[in-house]
């Protein structure tokens, strides 16, 4: 019979994912309205869908697929990273979305026993990505605390002094959870710094389109790099789960190794969300931008109902679909406590910077509501904190 102590380690010492304690948060939450998940609001093209309709029927679409994706996919993506993303000498594998992708990419280039970097606060299924595949020695660098970038000065002498150097150096531009961005010139030298000390650098653009305030979205390629992409918040295909990898065309034996992996996952992304990605993707990058554009009163909202937590509370937001906002310090909460306080008291829902390795602070999703549900939402929340600052965790 079973037992728990046969549970492998690995497993049993990897958090406890975020949004599954959300989820069951939200269970238990009289008429909670969530501003927690990363999720956008829109569907899918609605052309693209109609498309896809038609295929039900196809017998092709019951089968399995090439591994690494559809051809015609893929040549639609090898095409958008050379027009859209600068990006020359990459080559695709299509994922069961971005999430797996990273698994893919942990499971291809470390392990057990290397050493791994993240920047704190961090994308937290990233981290559980490491902590499942027995990548254990997380190093955790420090983000400057007024604009969140990575501080590379600390990176530089973590991969200077570090034997052995650390295998992979990951981020997410524009970030998730904190929604900053980490400019051009900064993830140059990210790059660079990763090229010299013989470390892999995995950058999730997962988020690419997602730039305010005419920030303008940049990629690295190098043999050292793998680029992570996303159909999900771009074109509203969270469900579908389509993602992909742009990895170095010319490292011998790595397009192997990642089929490996892949063949022992998903064998291949779903054949017909693959059809849709593919006839999403014709719409053009003008269809996800128009919609991102209407993000920006959402920001705008949400920013408001952050108010109570006084000035210089709240960071990032210049990319993504996030907002920072750091908890009043004199208090001492939880900021889990705080989550499931708003939650069952003021209906309101967002996610603790403790998931993100950051306790004290909370992350604010604005793109999963239009824009008069997002002022309702807001309005929750800034009820909630104005009571948090003047009263604490009132109890009835």
């Amino acid at each position: 019979m079973g037992s728990y102590g046969n549970l492998a380690r690995r497993a049993l010492e990897t958090e406890m994912p975020i949004m599954v304690q959300m989820q069951e948060l939200l269970r238990g939450a009289k008429n909670a309205v969530s501003l927690a998940q990363g999720v956008v609001y829109w569907q899918p093209p609605k052309q693209a869908l109609e498309k896809v309709k038609e295929l039900v029927w196809e017998p092709s679409i019951s089968r399995y697929g090439a591994d690494e994706g559809l051809p015609e996919l893929r040549a639609a993506l090898v095409k958008k990273l050379r027009n859209e993303n600068n990006l020359h000498k990459s080559a695709v594998m299509v994922t069961a979305g971005a999430n797996q992708a990273f698994v893919n990419l942990v499971l291809t280039l470390c392990d057990v026993g290397d050493s791994v970097v993240m920047f704190a606060p961090y994308y937290f299924n990233a981290y559980m990505s490491f902590q499942m595949t027995g990548i254990t020695n997380i190093l955790l660098g420090p983000g400057n605390p007024e604009t969140l970038h990575p501080d590379v000065d600390w990176l530089e002498r973590i991969l200077s002094e570090s034997k052995p150097v650390p295998k992979l150096v990951t981020v997410v531009n524009p970030g998730n959870p904190t929604g900053s961005y980490i400019p051009e010139s900064l993830l140059k030298r990210i790059s660079d710094l990763c090229k010299n000390a013989g470390s892999w650098l995995v950058v999730d653009n997962t988020y690419e389109y997602f730039m305010y305030d005419g920030l303008k979205h940049t990629c690295v390629e190098g043999n050292h790099i793998l680029n992570i992409f996303s159909f999900s918040k771009a074109y509203g295909m969270m469900g579908w789960r389509v993602g992909y990898i742009a990895y170095p065309s010319e490292v011998e034996g790595l397009a192997a190794q990642l089929l490996k992996v892949q063949d022992n996952i998903p064998i291949c992304a779903s054949i017909i969300s693959q059809h849709l990605a593919l006839y999403s993707l014709e719409m053009g990058p003008g269809w996800v931008t128009e919609r991102v554009k209407t993000l920006v009163k959402n920001r705008e909202i949400v920013l408001e109902a952050l108010s109570p937590l006084g000035e210089g509370s709240v960071k990032g937001g210049e990319g993504a679909i996030y907002l920072w906002a750091k908890l009043p310090d004199r208090h001492g909460y939880d900021d889990f406590e705080v989550v499931r306080w708003l939650a069952n008291r003021h209906g309101i829902a967002v996610i603790p910077g403790s998931a993100c390795g950051s306790s004290g602070n909370l992350r604010i999703s604005f793109g999963g509501l239009t824009e008069n549900d997002c002022r309702a939402a807001a309005e929750r929340l800034k009820k909630g904190l104005e009571e948090l600052v003047s009263n604490g965790l009132v109890q009835d």
